[in-house]
């Protein structure tokens, strides 16, 4: 070691990126933390090169937020043309079948139900699912087939927003998991014409929202410090616990806190914060705030 100290930046917070079509996720958080110089960076969901759209990249302490993100509802807009399923459920993949029926609007209204809900879908063979430790994408790519099986998902809304003959744009909002490719592909089976999608923009991850979001020409060209958000961006979904100095102090070294008050949360996972910023969060179990971590930021 030659006793060198780093030269990146100590950056906490969230930037929401606008992430263009053609970019990998992992080339948007690299691209990022040279930006902004930072030492820590990771995102909150991937987004397939072919698809554009919310991209939340967490600094530094708002990475033990993640989880929080990930976990949070999703919206998408996208497009599926009918005719043609290929191996990877959109454009970039093969034709596996085709057909020349054209599905009409009532027919695809009809079928749309069926998707809502909690259901089970079979991911996509190209998907970042790990089958005894290797990516289902790097398996289907080394020629073998992928066998995957149905996952419990929850889709809250799929509907129409336009219609060709060829193509159709339809909006979803839904839970942690589910896939908008897996959507095209059934819903072609299903209508016998067979799908892919061709275009895909996600509008929603979590707390975050399409207004929230920059693109990277936006933050090269000067936006950098408007686009950083705060560590507490991340934890919104979450109940807030205001607590003293004293009472943040103890959380940080690990204590559970007794939670006084008639507005103070029963159960379930809360955060803490004092002054305006994000102490700790954790389980609240029999009246107390049990920390599971806690964030090393300045009050």
């Amino acid at each position: 070691m030659n006793g060198r100290k780093s030269t990146r930046a100590v950056v906490d917070g969230w930037v929401v990126l606008d992430k263009p079509v053609g970019m990998t996720s992992t080339h948007a958080v690299s691209r990022l933390k040279r930006i902004y110089n930072g030492k820590k960076a990771g995102h909150a969901g991937t987004l397939d090169p072919l698809a554009s759209g919310i991209l939340p990249i967490a600094f530094g302490e708002a990475t033990k937020t993640v989880p929080f993100v990930q976990d949070g509802e999703k919206a998408y807009s996208f497009t599926v043309r009918w005719g043609v399923e290929t191996d990877t459920d959109d454009a970039d993949g093969k034709s596996v079948r085709e057909s020349e029926e054209r599905p009409t609007i009532a027919e695809i209204e009809a079928l749309l139900p069926r998707f809502l809900g909690d259901i089970m879908q079979v991911p996509p063979q190209y998907s970042a699912i790990k089958i005894a430790g290797e990516r289902a994408y790097d398996l289907a790519r080394d020629g073998e087939t992928v066998e995957l099986k149905p996952r419990p998902v929850t889709i809250h809304r799929l509907s129409i927003v336009d219609a060709t003959e060829e193509e159709t744009r339809l909006v979803m909002e839904c839970g942690k998991g589910a896939y908008v490719r897996s959507i095209a592909r059934d819903l072609g089976r299903l209508l016998g014409c067979f799908g892919h999608v061709t275009a895909l923009r996600r509008t929603r991850v979590g707390p975050f929202l399409e207004e929230d979001s920059y693109t990277l020409d936006e933050i090269e060209g000067g936006e950098a410090a408007n686009a950083l958000l705060s560590v507490e961006a991340g934890l919104t979904e979450l109940p807030c616990v205001v607590v003293d100095r004293d009472a943040a102090a103890r959380l940080r070294r690990g204590g559970s806190l007794i939670l006084r008050g008639r507005d103070a949360p029963a159960g379930g996972v809360v955060y803490a914060a004092c002054g305006g910023v994000p102490v700790a969060f954790g389980e609240v179990v029999e009246g107390a705030l049990e920390p599971s971590r806690v964030f090393n930021l300045p009050f």
